[in-house]
C-alpha cells in the first residue's frame, strides 16, 4: 500500500502544476482587471499613470508566461502574494481566517449526511418498494430538484422574516459579546441551523441514493445468499457481510467530497453572509483578486488529488479483497 501511495503522489505534481497552468491562463482571459474600480465616473476620471503603476508593482505589465513562471516558484515556498484588495493582506492569510468557519460548517454537514444517509439507504433496499423506501425516493427526487438558493431564500423568509425564530445571516448578533455564556451558544447555533439545513439536504438525498443502489446490488451477490443459507441472521448478513462491500462506492463519492469542505459551499456562505472561504472566493472573483483566486484554486485542486489517493487507499480498508500495490506470486 505504502509504495501505492507514493508512486500516486510522485504523479499528482505534475498534475497539479497542469491544473494551475490552465487555471491562471483561463482567468486571464476574464474580461477587465483587478484595478477598474478606480475607473468610477461619479468620482471623476482617475490618471492612467496610477493604474499603470500599479500594474508595474504588481508584475501585471509583464507577459503572461513570466507571470505565471514567478507565481510557481512563490507557491513552491508557500508564498500566494499579496492580495490585490485595499487591505492588501497576505493571500494565505486571508485564507486562513476563512477557511476553519467553512471547515467547521460542512464537517458538521458531511457527518449529519453521513449518519443519516447510510441507515436510509440500507432500509430502502431491504425494504425495497416498501412504503419507506417509495418515501425516501420522492425525497430524493426532491432533493435533487430543489435549488440551494431557491430553498435558502425560502427559508429565510419562513423563519427569519415570517416567524422571527432563527437568523438569517452572519455567525454572530451584534451584540454577542454582551450575552451570557449559554445565550451566545444559542445564537451561534441558531446563525447555523438554517445554512447547514439547506447545505445538507441536497447532499443527504444523493448519498442516500447512491448507498441504496450500491446495496441493492451487494445482496444479489452469491455470498451474500450463501451466508443466509448457513442460517445467519439478517442483522449479521446486512452489516457484517454486505455492508463493508456496498460502503466502496460511497468511500469513493465521500473521496471526491473532500474539495467541497472548502469550496464547495459557495451559494450557501454567500447567501447567509457566512464569512468564509466560498464568501471569499465570490468577492476575489467580482473584484479580479488574482492571487487570493488562485490560492482557492490550488488549494481545491490538491485536496482533490489528495482525496483521489485517499479513496483508493481506504478500497483496502473496507473491502479486505483488494489490496492495492501488491503483486500476485504464484
Amino acid at each position: 500500500m505504502l509504495p501505492y501511495a507514493l508512486r500516486r503522489l510522485a504523479l499528482a505534481i505534475p498534475l497539479l502544476i497542469g491544473i494551475t497552468l490552465i487555471s491562471f491562463f483561463v482567468i486571464q482571459l476574464a474580461p477587465g482587471g483587478p484595478f477598474d474600480f478606480l475607473i468610477n465616473p461619479d468620482i471623476g476620471k482617475i490618471d492612467p499613470k496610477i493604474i499603470e503603476a500599479l500594474n508595474k508593482e504588481f508584475g501585471l505589465d509583464l507577459p503572461l508566461h513570466v507571470q505565471y513562471w514567478r507565481w510557481l516558484k512563490r507557491i513552491s515556498r508557500l508564498d500566494f502574494g499579496i492580495s490585490f484588495a485595499p487591505d492588501g493582506k497576505p493571500v494565505l492569510q486571508k485564507i486562513g481566517e476563512r477557511l476553519p468557519i467553512t471547515l467547521f460548517l460542512n464537517i458538521i454537514e458531511m457527518l449529519i449526511i453521513l449518519a443519516l444517509a447510510v441507515p436510509i439507504g440500507v432500509l430502502s433496499a431491504t425494504r425495497q418498494y416498501s412504503v419507506f423506501d417509495k418515501v425516501t425516493t420522492v425525497f430524493v427526487f426532491v432533493g435533487f430538484a430543489t435549488p440551494d438558493f431557491w430553498l435558502a431564500v425560502l427559508l429565510q423568509i419562513l423563519f427569519g422574516v415570517q416567524l422571527g425564530w432563527l437568523s438569517i445571516s452572519g455567525l454572530r448578533d451584534i451584540n454577542w459579546e454582551y450575552l451570557s455564556f449559554w445565550r451566545q451558544q444559542w445564537d451561534f447555533g441558531a446563525h447555523l441551523i438554517l445554512p447547514i439545513t439547506v447545505a445538507t439536504f441536497g447532499g443527504l438525498a444523493g448519498f442516500s441514493r447512491y448507498m441504496r443502489q450500491s446495496m441493492l446490488e451487494v445482496v444479489r451477490q452469491e455470498y451474500v445468499q450463501t451466508a443466509r443459507a448457513k442460517g445467519l441472521s439478517e442483522q449479521v448478513v446486512i452489516g457484517k457481510h454486505a455492508l463493508r462491500n456496498a460502503l466502496l462506492p460511497v468511500v469513493t463519492i465521500l473521496g471526491l467530497s473532500l474539495p467541497g469542505l472548502v469550496g464547495g459551499s459557495v451559494i450557501v456562505e454567500w447567501i447567509f453572509a457566512i464569512p468564509g472561504m466560498g464568501q471569499l472566493m465570490v468577492q476575489s472573483v467580482f473584484s479580479r483578486d488574482y492571487p487570493v483566486i488562485m490560492g482557492n484554486l490550488v488549494i481545491v485542486s490538491t485536496l482533490t488529488l489528495v482525496a483521489n489517493l485517499l479513496a483508493d487507499i481506504s478500497y483496502g480498508l473496507v473491502d479486505p479483497r483488494i489490496r492495492v500495490g501488491r503483486r500476485v506470486r504464484r
